[in-house]
């Protein structure tokens, strides 16, 4: 949920400075499995904001029980990032949901081990059983109750959709999967052979090299490009890749879920299916040092075939908390136009990484200042996320 910066009232929070803190670990674990239990029609009436959806700055009766900290945090904090719209130039501020705030609590302030009412589990455990859980709620048929809801929640348009009436999906995960109009993502330059493309509806940064990337974005110390493509480091794709430049979708669960190619290509094999985590994928995880989320969590690699070039590019499409499954809808040996679907997100906000070669690509320069900014006058250097859609211009291939 986006708002102006005039709706702002309170400071924003940050999550190691906050009154949820010092929450105790187990009854977070608890909150969380019983948020997970809210979001079938059953217990929210199908209100999606009664569940996961509802704002981590909003009050929450059900969970003070668990967690007492949340009303305090919700008095004196708006939780979220920064973002700016690509099209207006706007800065807006967009609200965090719940799940993925309680999740990035056990995630940093939590221990090895947390005890539920049913028993004790690993962290990792309890995040990838709600995970499961959680799909197979959103796969239920009484789940489409939560559609109009959700529609109304993220004021989501459906003038664009394929099939705009919501009485025609079976399940919610299907209309969180939804497909759009032929034409409702064109391509900008769609003629010039150089360009590339955003490849998802989603919260993006770009990088020209990996180490700025570190500089700004990723702050884990684990990140490496072959830890990322799970691939051995003496690997001829890590030559390929060793200096190159690299952009990152980060889609929210209000976005339209299916992912696209940014450039013109063959699928040369079948993607690769890397198991890990559940981690939440929201900035502040990203941006902690000390675990790098991008390279421990769930994803699936494939490797591109630049048409006019010949070289590699690498899709990794990244699961995340409550994220399902990653689908990929086209074929091995396929040929893919830029702009062109390649998969998408069951359930959950995500993340795409695209690793393009050394002196491939140069990103448009609004990204990349918006990415990789110079110094503020106070000497921090403020990366934001800008607002973009499927199709739009990304930068170009150095080759034409």
């Amino acid at each position: 949920m986006l708002l102006h910066l005039h709706n702002l009232t309170k400071p924003v929070e940050h999550v190691l400075n906050s009154p949820l803190y010092d929450a105790n670990v187990d009854d977070v674990a608890e909150g969380f499995a019983r948020l997970i239990g809210n979001t079938q029609v059953s217990e929210s009436g199908g209100d999606v904001t009664q569940g996961i959806h509802g704002a981590a700055h909003s009050h929450h009766p059900f969970l003070n029980k668990f967690v007492p900290q949340l009303q305090n945090l919700a008095n004196k904090y708006h939780v979220g990032n920064y973002v700016v719209d690509r099209k207006t130039g706007e800065k807006f501020f967009e609200s965090m949901p719940i799940y993925a705030r309680l999740g990035m609590h056990l995630l940093f302030c939590g221990k090895e081990q947390v005890k539920l009412l049913e028993g004790s589990k690993h962290v990792e455990d309890l995040l990838r059983e709600q995970s499961v859980r959680e799909g197979k709620i959103y796969d239920s048929p009484e789940s489409v109750k939560n559609i109009p809801s959700f529609i109304h929640t993220y004021k989501l348009s459906l003038g664009e959709l394929l099939e705009p009436d919501t009485t025609k999906y079976a399940t919610f995960n299907e209309f969180f999967y939804r497909k759009l109009k032929p034409d409702a993502r064109p391509v900008e330059n769609g003629d010039d052979p150089a360009g590339l493309c955003s490849a998802a509806d989603c919260r993006l940064v770009v990088y020209p090299s990996v180490e700025l990337a570190q500089k700004f974005w990723i702050k884990g110390d684990e990140f490496t490009v072959p830890s990322l493509l799970d691939i051995d480091p003496s690997h001829e794709l890590c030559q390929e890749f060793q200096g190159g430049s690299l952009s990152i979708f980060r889609l929210a669960p209000s976005d339209y879920h299916r992912f696209h190619s940014p450039v013109d290509a063959t699928l040369t094999a079948k993607a690769k299916d890397v198991p890990g985590q559940y981690y939440t994928v929201n900035p502040q995880a990203v941006n902690q040092k000390n675990l790098d989320v991008l390279t421990r969590n769930k994803r699936s690699v494939l490797f591109l075939k630049h048409t006019p070039s010949g070289k590699p590019v690498a899709f990794v499409a990244i699961g995340a908390l409550l994220v399902g499954s990653i689908i990929w809808t086209a074929e091995e040996n396929a040929s893919i136009r830029r702009g062109e679907e390649l998969g998408y997100f069951a359930y959950g906000g995500s993340t795409v990484v695209v690793l393009f070669p050394r002196d491939f690509a140069t990103f448009d320069d609004d990204l990349v200042q918006r990415s990789a900014p110079l110094e503020s006058a106070d000497g921090k250097n403020r990366a934001i996320e800008t607002l973009v859609k499927v199709g739009y211009s990304l930068g170009r291939w150095n080759g034409a």
